[in-house]
């Protein structure tokens, strides 16, 4: 992939810890020797500390985890979506040799239900299974062969059931749980929703389920320990929410379940809800001994939760010239079995079911719905991805409609500060959408093979073939190609919404003139490892910075999801760390006399403009200065019936424009470019921007045109990624950073906003819309399969 447009980026080795440096000071007449300048700080490509030892492979992650006396779990699966259990017979699997234990519902303490909103699924299943792979059983063994064996030796008696796997259709039938088939109904009516315009346009559209599809399956290792409790060593997003389950469902207090994050291969929001996590605590406390789970790849496609497989219906109402005046909307997501988060992603994809514009009248209604198909929760976007690629295709269509070109009705919608969201909230941030739009229309444009939009003439034999829809299979004719250009611009909330009580709590201690901190924010690669280190070399100007390993023992940092470390757990870093200083400063000024206010931290000294300085190191030696902090962000509410509140704390927008080449008779296509802008508030560290914006556009692309869980009746099949494709290095496309606008946010720690979800969701209805450019087809459904252009109805 290739990224341009960051100016600015550089790395720097910063000096070795603990580099001499004077405490004289300079009013006694003696000239101190320059001191190493603190790098490492805010605004500098700083690299990831464990950068080098996850590309060598010295990186300890979850599934790398042993103890002495480990055993091996696993979980007996259910193969029917929807099925009463008459019996379960765990004779045979007792029989198996080093079979340690063999658990199932009648074995659970607590409340054996779980949930990360509302605790409505089974630990194991007793009396009925709702999706295709939920958990029946549980064997520990010595050996995880002899595990797989014993779980097969379970013989379950099934009877099963007519499956709902119709989200449209689950209201009417009959309910598949106790709490019905509805999740959540969201009603939004802004202005006047009868109000029409000069040119109305509608359509139909659908998302695919796709899957967070991260590179390290589910793992963990329990261990009992001596008091009765649970030591736990888990890959997850969200500690102390794990914790909470656990306890519940086992009927332990949350002092007695300690956590402890293990190396994370991935997450996207797939590792938010628990999986595998009750089971091993279970297990570990039933056989007195460690337990190991690792799920292999089918099992993860089983165990985790999805994207929502969505169906939208739209009305755009416009004036003549191009002006938003209504839009009606009705949004189906298919949650799957269990509540997971269903209700908070249909809120996100009701309220943002309009777009990055000004829309006076709106009616809204979204439904969460319960089906006999697999769970569905986070994934990046959350809920704002599946809209989008309908509001998207909507403004499109309108362009269409009024001949004015697509870019320019955007920007003729384009919402400002103050501007007022469907929500009836007021934006009181930056909302630099015209900016983005502007600089999108102005980037150059990737040259053609020949110039004339075709691939054969004119080119470099083998490497123009590759360059063309089909690769390496050199199926495409360049006669037949044709190239498309696409664009979308998206909104995203930043942190949790709806009056959630969202927090984050860090500590500072300073020590030796060593900084360490400590937060249970979960490092799932976004970076916060690197950006806690950055802030802590800004405030307290030293060198070395250590990071506690993030744990239990500490109160909650909140979710690693939502766009919201960077601000929350950055935030309680960032006051931790003020807190010291504040100490540090008060504790010199109480010595030499001068106000703290005129004393400063810089490169491991405490200076002042009279010519104080003091060695950090040498004050710091004398006593620890210490500082632990519970972080806030400004209070939300939640919606009134109508869908009006002030529910979000921040936005974030980005646009997106793609380039694509079709070859309509085969169906086939590539993506030759993706080109971007996006709203970053700040950049705290540009070499991570990019790489949070290249793998957030790949997830957008794959969504577009290749990712999709294929299910048949409740079934998964394609639970691997042999058949479950995703975007390789051969398949990815150039990404070029056009801008990123730096506005910074008012309230936000250093002004700046996360970036990890605007990439992913605007640049999926970018692709399709230069696929139908290419094709002159609506192409309303993501994924695009071949069969879609090939045999399209329309193709003349």
């Amino acid at each position: 992939m290739g990224s341009t447009g960051v100016a600015g980026m550089t790395e720097a080795d910063g000096p070795a810890a603990g580099a001499p440096g004077s405490a004289l000071s300079a009013a006694a007449g003696v000239e101190a020797p320059a001191r190493p300048t603190t790098t490492g700080r805010i605004g500098e490509s700083v690299p990831r500390p464990d950068g080098v030892p996850k590309t060598t492979g010295g990186f300890a992650f979850s599934s790398d985890l042993w103890a002495d006396g480990m055993l091996w779990g696993r979980a007996l699966r259910s193969p029917h979506p929807h099925a009463r259990i008459r019996s379960i017979n765990i004779a045979g699997a007792l029989a198996v040799g080093g079979v340690r234990a063999v658990l199932t519902a009648d074995d659970l303490p607590g409340t054996g239900v779980f949930g990360i909103e509302h605790a409505d699924q089974p630990v194991l299943a007793a009396d009925v299974v709702r999706y295709c792979g939920e958990p029946v059983a549980l064997v520990a063994a010595d050996h995880p062969e002899t595990a797989r064996l014993a779980t097969e030796a379970i013989v379950v008696d099934y009877e099963p059931l007519e499956a709902v796997t119709d989200a449209a259709a689950a209201a009417d039938a009959p309910p598949i749980h106790p709490d019905g088939n509805l999740f959540r109904h969201i009603r939004i009516r802004h202005g006047d929703p009868q109000a029409t315009g000069d040119v109305v346009v509608e359509g139909d559209y659908e998302v695919g389920m796709q899957d967070q599809a991260f590179m390290g399956t589910e793992s963990g290792l329990a261990m009992p320990t001596v008091d009765g409790g649970v030591e736990l060593f888990i890959s997850t997003q969200w500690l102390h929410n794990d914790q909470r389950q656990i306890a519940e469902a086992l009927g332990l207090a949350p002092a007695d379940v300690h956590l402890t994050l293990a190396g994370v291969g991935g997450a996207f929001g797939a590792r938010e809800d628990v999986t595998l996590q009750i089971h091993l605590c279970l297990l570990a406390l039933h056989t007195g001994r460690p337990v190991k789970m690792l799920y292999n790849r089918e099992e993860s496609f089983f165990g985790h939760v999805h994207r929502h497989p969505a169906r939208m219906r739209y009305r755009h109402h416009a004036t003549a010239d191009g002006r938003l005046v209504n839009v009606e909307a009705e949004i189906i997501l298919d949650g799957g079995a269990y509540a997971s988060t269903t209700a908070a992603v249909l809120a996100n994809a009701s309220f943002f079911a309009t777009g990055p514009y000004k829309v006076p009248n709106a009616s809204v209604d979204g439904w969460g719905m319960r089906t006999n198909n697999p769970p569905c929760g986070a994934m990046r976007g959350f809920g704002v991805v599946q809209v989008c690629f309908a509001h998207e295709a909507q403004m499109d269509r309108l362009a269409d409609a009024l001949r004015i070109d697509p870019l320019e009705l955007r920007l003729r919608n384009a919402l400002t500060p103050g501007d007022t969201l469907i929500t009836g909230q007021q934006i009181t941030g930056t909302a630099p959408v015209a900016e983005l739009l502007e600089a999108l229309g102005e980037y150059p444009l990737p040259q053609e093979t020949d110039g004339a939009g075709r691939h054969g003439a004119g080119g470099n034999g083998a490497a123009d073939a590759m360059a063309r829809p089909g690769g390496a299979g050199r199926t495409a004719d360049g006669s037949h190609v044709r190239r498309g250009v696409g664009y979308a611009a998206s909104i995203k909330n930043l942190m949790f919404s709806e009056g959630f009580d969202d927090y984050s709590t860090a500590a500072c201690r300073l020590s030796d003139g060593v900084a360490t901190i400590t937060c249970a924010c979960v490092e799932v690669g976004q970076g916060f490892v690197t950006l806690a280190q950055q802030i802590a070399r800004e405030v307290l100007g030293v060198q070395q910075v250590l990071l506690d390993p993030a744990d239990t023992a500490i109160g909650s940092a909140g979710s690693s999801s939502a766009s919201r470390q960077t601000w929350m757990s950055g935030g309680a870093v960032l006051a931790a760390c003020e807190g010291v200083r504040d100490k540090v400063l008060s504790y010199v000024s109480a010595e030499c006399g001068i106000p703290p206010g005129e004393l400063a931290l810089r490169d491991g000294q405490v200076v002042s403009d009279s010519g104080l300085s003091r060695d950090l190191a040498d004050i710091t030696a004398e006593r620890d200065f210490r500082c632990q902090i519970e972080y806030h962000h400004a209070p939300t509410t939640e919606v009134d019936a109508d869908g009006q509140g002030t529910p979000h704390v921040s936005f974030a927008f980005a646009a997106h424009r793609a380039v694509v080449d079709v070859d309509a008779d085969l169906g086939l296509l590539r993506t030759v470019e993706v080109a971007t802008t996006q709203d970053v508030g700040r950049i705290l560290n540009p070499v991570q921007a990019v790489g949070q914006i290249e793998g957030g556009i790949a997830q957008g692309v794959g969504l577009a045109v290749m990712e999709e869980i294929v299910l048949d009746g409740g079934r998964v099949r394609n639970a691997s990624f042999t058949d479950y494709l995703i975007p390789t290095a051969l398949d990815m496309c150039d990404v070029r950073i056009a801008r990123l606008v730096e506005a910074p946010e008012p309230g936000a720690p250093f002004g700046a906003k996360g970036i990890g979800e605007p990439p992913t969701i605007s640049s999926t209805p970018a692709v399709v819309a230069a696929v139908r450019q290419a094709t002159g087809l609506e192409l309303n459904r993501v994924p695009i399969r071949p069969g879609d252009i090939a045999l399209h109805p329309d193709r003349k």
